[in-house]
């Protein structure tokens, strides 16, 4: 299974606890496949509009697609570690200044495994 969770600074809250199985910060700033650019995510910050994100997320799966493109064995293995186990792709969103989680590049990544891998169990929902 592959989903998303939200990564907290500090200590998370009581109850809160981190999901079980595998867990991938895929933050802008880590070397992760489905990471997104700095640029990219700057320009969204400054932009949270839905024009912004629509431009956001054209320019993330944008991304993904040349990632794709020149490492699919990356893509490849994830998704089959995914089928193996619970997966999660962590971030910080949402947040004060990106509030919708679905504006998350962690959700795109989701969806965008769920196109290239239809068996595989993608779960978008707020984790």
């Amino acid at each position: 299974m592959l989903a998303r969770y939200q990564i907290v600074r500090g200590r998370r809250q009581e109850g809160d606890p981190l999901p079980e199985g595998r867990r991938y910060d895929t933050r802008k700033h880590t070397q992760h496949i489905l990471r997104p650019t700095q640029e990219i995510v700057e320009e969204f910050l400054s932009d949270p509009s839905q024009a912004g994100f629509k431009r956001f997320r054209a320019a993330y799966i944008a991304v993904l697609d040349e990632r794709f493109a020149e490492q699919p064995g990356r893509f490849d293995a994830l998704a089959q570690e995914a089928r193996q186990g619970d997966v999660f792709l962590g971030c910080n969103c949402p947040t004060a200044r990106q509030p919708d989680v679905r504006h998350c590049h962690t959700w795109l990544a989701l969806e965008y495994f769920a196109r290239k891998y239809p068996d595989l169990d993608v779960r978008l929902g707020a984790r």
